[in-house]
């Protein structure tokens, strides 16, 4: 017995089918770097920068995630917090704030830092988009008060909002000649694949914890 031919109302109906397949996949998770030069890959091709990095490193752990570049040269917290509701865009699942070096290097109260993330997480919260703070560390060679007072910014901050915190991101690459730039401060590509490396466990857990 020959099979029914198909329909000209299922002919058409196949195409539509075949084209709602991708949409029907799962998106894949979009992470936003909000940051300073460090995170904007000053001095490297954009494929060395940090963002890069990070969505590889994120892809060898098995997650699908689209990392999004949102870093400014010279940003401050304060810069941060005056452009977040745009630099941040609204697809966004997961936002590290990568932000304070800057505040560091130019002295600035740690107070006003701590105020000008708590404003920015806050921003993103109230949006429904994650966090994940990474921190940055002051040496103790720029005085001991101010260091202490400094550092203690960035876990407080994360225990106040109950978010994930990176501790430093600089951790293995700082100080280290043959891991930066010539100017000591900006991490060169090998760098820039080391502090992917090890803040991708970090957002990726995050991820997962926002199913």
């Amino acid at each position: 017995m020959a099979e029914p031919r198909p329909t000209r109302r299922a002919l058409i109906a196949l195409p539509l089918v075949f084209a709602a397949g991708p949409a029907l996949a799962a998106r894949a998770k979009v992470v936003t770097v909000l940051g300073d030069s460090i995170t904007a890959g000053y001095g490297l091709p954009a494929a060395a920068a940090l963002p890069a990095q990070l969505q590889l490193a994120l892809r060898k752990l098995g997650v699908d995630a689209l990392v999004r570049a949102a870093g400014v040269s010279g940003d401050t917290t304060a810069g941060g917090l005056s452009r977040v509701d745009f630099s941040v865009r609204k697809d966004t699942d997961l936002t590290v704030v990568a932000l304070g070096a800057n505040d560091l290097l130019q002295g600035q109260d740690p107070r006003r830092t701590r105020a000008n993330l708590d404003g920015i997480i806050r921003k993103l919260q109230a949006r429904r988009i994650g966090v994940v703070l990474a921190g940055i560390m002051a040496p103790v060679e720029i005085g001991g008060g101010y260091a202490r007072d400094f550092n203690a910014v960035f876990p407080a901050l994360a225990r106040a909002h109950r978010v994930p915190l990176y501790p430093n991101l600089l951790d293995g690459v700082a100080r280290q000649r043959a891991l930066n730039q010539p100017d000591g401060i900006h991490p060169n590509a090998q760098g820039a694949r080391i502090i992917a490396a090890r803040l991708a466990p970090t957002v990726a857990k995050a991820l997962a914890a926002r199913g």
